[in-house]
């Protein structure tokens, strides 16, 4: 079993059990376009957990992904330091995020880790550094 670290570096929270939720989360997906139920599980480093789905629009622009819903649902609770983001789009295949949501990660949480898989037990743990090599944060 792979176990995050907090921002102490302690091992604690499964990523078995990050992604579960992530896969849980799925159900309320709204996708009647694509079909393409993808759920999201966003850890904090204070060990709260956000969810969040896909949710399609008629103007495919104002489409959302399910990480960019979890960290939107973070941040305005006040929270701004994360440590892991599981994303599931169940055990068709492994779901990475996109471009638009990698660089949206890398705003608030540029080392956060990225937990993907088909099922729990068949999981990756990657950096965001490995999926964003060259991501960028502008200074005030």
């Amino acid at each position: 079993m792979d176990y995050l670290k907090n921002d102490a570096g302690a091992e604690g929270y499964p990523a078995e059990k990050l992604y579960a939720l992530a896969d849980a989360a799925r159900k309320n997906a709204y996708v009647p376009f694509s079909g393409f139920s993808v759920g999201a599980a966003l850890l904090t480093a204070g060990g709260k957990v956000y969810t969040g789905v896909n949710v399609e629009n008629s103007s495919y622009g104002a489409t959302i992904c399910a990480e960019r819903t979890a960290f939107v649902k973070a941040i305005s609770e006040g929270e701004r330091a994360f440590t892991a983001i599981a994303v599931s789009a169940g055990d068709v295949q492994e779901s990475l995020p996109c471009g638009i949501c990698r660089q949206f990660m890398y705003e608030f949480a540029p080392d956060i880790k990225v937990i993907t898989g088909t099922s729990a037990d068949a999981l990756a743990v990657r950096t965001l550094g490995e999926l964003l090599p060259l991501g960028f944060k502008l200074e005030k």
